[in-house]
């Protein structure tokens, strides 16, 4: 038995899991028209042109290409209080002790056992003449049980290779939730920057308007103008005025949001304000290669390795229709006394050897590994998803970011030229040269010129992020998620004391 349980344990039943190959395109994750010219450059901060390097490795800590002291610190603090990360943390350290606890299976089972008792017992119940019909006896037993069931099929090895996948999923979950994390934070810190400059240009707005307001109050005295012009004036302020509490009410949600990143209470937060000019925009960007790109997208390799784990399950459940093997065996001393438990008159041993085959379980077996068949065909599609998924967001941020490079040149272009039509129609209303109503289109003008630039702006900071996201954040290039993820934690300790 020992030597056909050997023999069989060479093999293990089900599909052996092969990572699915990368999608075969040309050389390129996008046409290399898409990326072939630098962006469009713009004469102010955050306009320079970027250039995109086919290959170009990203850095773990993608996020200090901003050159944002404040920002990087920020990260580091989310980075060591954020409630997420030790979440996903807690998650990979399961995931790896139930794989451990598993490859235990991999072993026989040993136990010892040391019992005494005193029994009273009839002789009759045992059919021997001649004992007392009540009898007393005491008996001291001291074992070691071994018990090993052969893997025979691979059933436990598939297992445990399951439970292996599992915590690979774990792991790039994790790095999943740590490249969503920062690229969440460098957003929301662009958008705070953006909040503050939409604020500070309507502010900036509605000083000229004040300023312009008393300009036909005087034009009014001097009978140059009618009390109409006035109420056009003030009309036009207020509305101005009236856009501040949106902004300054989603600045503070930003705020708030920040404060949640980085593991802190809003009424705790006391993080840097952050502003436009206080950003650098890079201006080399990365490009995958396609077979390297799906090695690096950490939800790739999540979808990957539920691949892996739903493959192993086939196995288990082939593995489980077939013959079990067991065998068990004790080794012990049973005596009347302590003084004689280790005499050899009192030794005791067995040896059994086992196999049982599933007869018959009304079908369980067979639509079990069906079901496991069907769970691998749907995780491959799901893979299959995700790749084309995590090819689009490149594409589509790619595109946005060339978008976003012309777009900035032309708001710029529409700033100055509404700046300037607003200079010479006030200079020609003081003269009399132009009408209120001209002075009026020109202010609506310059203002919806002026925060459609800065929006402009923190589109092309938000993203050359989101392009980092999209190719993986550099992961591969850090080691502090591995070290952390296998800190026990305060918690851990304490419940382990």
């Amino acid at each position: 038995m020992l030597a056909v349980g050997a023999l069989l344990a060479s093999c293990a039943v089900g599909p052996n899991f092969k990572p699915p190959p990368a999608p075969a395109a040309a050389d390129a994750l996008v046409p290399p028209a898409q990326t072939a010219n630098p962006t469009t450059a713009t004469a102010l901060p955050g306009g320079e042109a970027q250039h995109f390097e086919s290959g170009m490795d990203i850095p773990g800590q993608w996020w200090t290409l901003f050159q944002s002291a404040e920002l990087n610190a920020l990260i580091e603090q989310a980075l060591a209080h954020s409630p997420t990360l030790q979440s996903a943390q807690a998650a990979l350290r399961q995931a790896s002790e139930t794989a451990a606890a598993e490859r235990g299976s991999y072993y026989p089972s040993i136990t010892g056992e040391v019992q005494s008792q005193r029994q009273k017992a009839s002789g009759a119940a045992f059919g021997i003449p001649g004992l007392p019909s009540s009898y007393f006896y005491n008996l001291q037993t001291a074992s070691v049980n071994v018990s090993y069931t052969l893997d025979a099929f691979g059933g436990v090895r598939r297992q445990v290779e399951a439970l292996n996948a599992q915590t690979e999923y774990e792991r790039f979950s994790l790095e999943a939730s740590y490249l969503t994390l920062t690229s969440n934070i460098v957003t929301a810190a662009i958008n705070e920057a953006s909040l503050r400059a939409q604020i500070a240009a309507t502010e900036q707005i509605s000083n000229s308007q004040r300023t312009q307001l008393d300009i036909v109050n005087r034009r009014v005295k001097a009978g140059g103008a009618s009390r109409a012009d006035v109420l056009q004036q003030q009309s036009t302020l207020e509305n101005t005025l009236a856009t501040l509490p949106p902004l300054r009410s989603q600045l503070a949600q930003q705020r708030n949001q920040l404060a949640a990143l980085v593991g802190s209470l809003p009424a705790q937060y006391s993080g840097h304000e952050f502003t436009l000019d206080s950003l650098t925009m890079p201006q080399s960007l990365p490009l995958s290669l396609p077979s390297k790109f799906v090695e690096q997208r950490p939800d790739v390799r999540e979808y990957s390795a539920l691949l892996h784990e739903a493959t192993a399950q086939v196995g288990v459940a082939t593995a489980n229709m077939l013959p079990q093997i067991t065998l068990t065996g004790s080794y012990g001393q049973d005596a009347t006394s302590f003084s004689r438990l280790f005499d050899p008159a009192s030794n005791v041993w067995s040896l059994i050897g086992g196999l049982s085959q599933p007869l018959f379980k009304g079908g369980q077996l067979k639509h079990q590994r069906r079901a496991a068949v069907a769970a691998a065909e749907q995780a491959a599609a799901n893979y299959q998803a995700t790749v084309i998924t995590a090819f689009q967001n490149v594409s589509d941020t790619l595109y946005a970011l060339q978008a976003d490079a012309d777009a900035l040149a032309a708001e710029s272009a529409a700033e100055r030229s509404a700046a300037d039509s607003l200079s010479l129609v006030q200079a020609q209303y003081k003269s009399g040269g132009a009408s209120y109503v001209q002075v009026l289109t020109a202010q609506q003008t310059y203002q919806t010129a002026e925060v459609a630039l800065v929006k402009a702006r923190a589109q092309r900071y938000a993203d050359t992020a989101a392009l980092f996201q999209a190719l993986g954040g550099g992961w591969w290039n850090r080691s502090d998620v591995a070290a952390s993820a296998t800190d026990h934690g305060a918690l851990a300790r304490a419940l382990n004391e």
